[in-house]
């Protein structure tokens, strides 16, 4: 490094955030103007580390961030971010710049990097951050960590990245005045300059690049993304719930292999095309899943598998579903794009509205229904329709419950994504448990019908699956007061030996009836 560092010029924007902490530093401000930085440095004073944000630092994307959580409480604003696109990159950051629901204590600090910054510090070297990040956020979390000298950002105009942000720590550092800390393409020409190149969680491709370049760089160790990652993100656990595609061909009973091809094919439509919203969803509440206790864990709050990944597997998804589900049926298809529309207006509004959201969820399982009789070519029976709306319905209350519980135990105040409050508890279980017995009066008037004769030679047997489905309710709403119940109850459903018992019951006794 430079024995002296005099009279470098910087962006106001990019000075330090902590000159006071260093009596060597000093600069005078203009808010429309560059400024003049004098940094005098004593010789023995080692390198400055710099530090990458959104990748390296954290193991996450502050824009991507950003963009998701200001469309999921403003969809319209597209348009302004569309606008402000137009006008660079710059600009769109300064838009998505003061996020509501920002919080750096809960961002995915990746442990190596900040295990790096803790080393240097007690070695009494300077660090400092540099982030193509907009200021005001890169400011909210070098003020969070307090382990930075100072830091460098993006501000309006200026989009501190690439060819940049090198000639940026050149300016202030000198070349190879400094080591930096890096994880992607845009950063292979700081690597270039620096006096030490270190990497985290660099692509392939990057990676032969920078060993060209940078034959000695240093990788830090990162834990990278397995099928079993990939597979959680995607909710594969949750395609149990399309299960409910075949209930029309047992319905019907209708087993020949055209149908049960036709089901199966609609019920893998509908997991990608679910795997794809289910992404979305997480994008769109990254902060808020962060704070559970359990959605923390997820792979994209958690940081396990990169944000963008999580974008581009959106479209791949959604279009392998529209890939299957064409080769099902037209119509078939226009259910899965009435499931994908309202999945989607789920996602963006209808979840934040008061028992619209629970009704929309009740619905989505009923789309499932639908489907898988438009997809065997039956007709819809009312009768299911009905009772799932109504068994449905029960479930995501429980879930609702459930959260609020959670919330409740915990002292937390009332959710800020959900127009419930804590004190609607009682109310939610209550109405939990009407439409999980209203359930039961539709199956009890199904089994009373004259239709039921022509499918089944023992009817007399449905009686005993009434008092089945009372249990299981009961035991639902009973588990979930006692806080021991599955944020979502399908889930638990799936793995609760009690659960599973009672539904091999059930089927038994459906079979037995026929």
């Amino acid at each position: 490094m430079q024995s002296e560092l005099k009279s470098q010029t910087l962006p106001h924007r990019a000075r330090s955030l902590r000159s006071h902490e260093r009596p060597d530093r000093r600069y005078e401000s203009d808010e429309a103007h560059w400024t003049t930085l004098e940094i005098e440095t004593p010789k023995e004073v080692s390198r400055p580390l710099v530090v990458d944000l959104d990748g390296t630092l954290i193991a996450s994307d502050l824009l991507i961030e950003t963009a998701f959580s200001e469309l999921g409480r403003r969809p319209q604003s597209i348009v302004d971010m569309l606008m402000a696109l137009s006008r660079g990159k710059a600009a769109l950051k300064h838009r998505l710049s003061e996020p509501v629901d920002f919080d750096p204590g809960t961002l995915p600090y990746d442990p190596e990097v900040l295990s790096l910054i803790r080393q240097a510090r007690a070695a009494g070297r300077p660090v400092y951050l540099a982030s193509a990040s907009h200021e005001r956020l890169v400011r909210s979390i070098a003020d969070h960590l307090g382990l930075f000298t100072g830091w460098f950002a993006s501000n309006e105009t200026t989009n501190l990245a690439g060819h940049r942000k090198a000639q940026q720590l050149v300016e202030a550092f000198g070349e190879r005045g400094f080591d930096y800390v890096g994880n992607d393409a845009a950063d292979l020409p700081v690597w270039e300059k620096a006096a030490q190149s270190i990497a985290i969680r660099t692509p392939a491709g990057v990676r032969k690049r920078l060993a060209r370049q940078c034959p000695e760089a240093e990788h830090l160790n990162h834990a990278r993304p397995t099928w079993r990652t990939w597979a959680k993100m995607l909710r594969v656990h949750q395609y149990a719930k399309n299960a409910l595609i075949f209930l029309p061909l047992l319905a019907a009973h209708l087993f020949t292999l055209e149908a049960v091809t036709q089901a199966v094919l609609a019920f893998i439509a509908f997991s990608l095309c679910a795997s794809s919203i289910y992404i979305l969803n997480d994008l769109v509440d990254l902060q808020d899943d962060r704070g559970h206790r359990s959605k923390c864990k997820r792979p994209l709050p958690s940081g396990a598998i990169p944000l963008m990944h999580g974008v581009m597997a959106i479209p791949v998804l959604f279009l392998a579903a529209l890939a299957v589900g064409s080769a099902v049926s037209l119509s078939f298809l226009g259910v899965l794009l009435g499931y994908f529309t309202l999945t989607t207006a789920y996602s963006f509004v209808l979840k934040r509205m008061m028992v619209v959201d629970v009704i929309t969820l009740a619905g989505l399982y009923s789309v499932r229904v639908v489907g898988g009789a438009v997809a065997i070519s039956v007709a819809v029976s009312e009768w299911l329709i009905a009772f799932s709306m109504m068994i449905f319905m029960s479930l995501a209350l429980i879930k609702r419950y459930v959260e609020l519980a959670a919330r409740r135990d915990a002292n937390l105040p009332d959710p800020t994504s959900r127009d419930y409050k804590n004190s609607d508890l009682d109310i939610v279980a209550a109405l939990a448990a009407a439409a999980g017995f209203n359930a039961v009066t539709i199956l009890a008037l199904y089994i009373s019908s004259d239709s039921v004769n022509e499918l089944y030679s023992r009817p007399q047997l449905l009686w005993l699956v009434g008092p089945l489905l009372m249990f299981w309710i009961a035991r639902a709403l009973m588990l979930a007061g006692r806080r021991i119940m599955d944020d979502d109850p399908v889930v638990f459903a799936l793995k609760d030996r009690g659960s599973l018992l009672t539904v091999a019951a059930a089927v038994a006794l459906i079979v037995a009836a026929v």
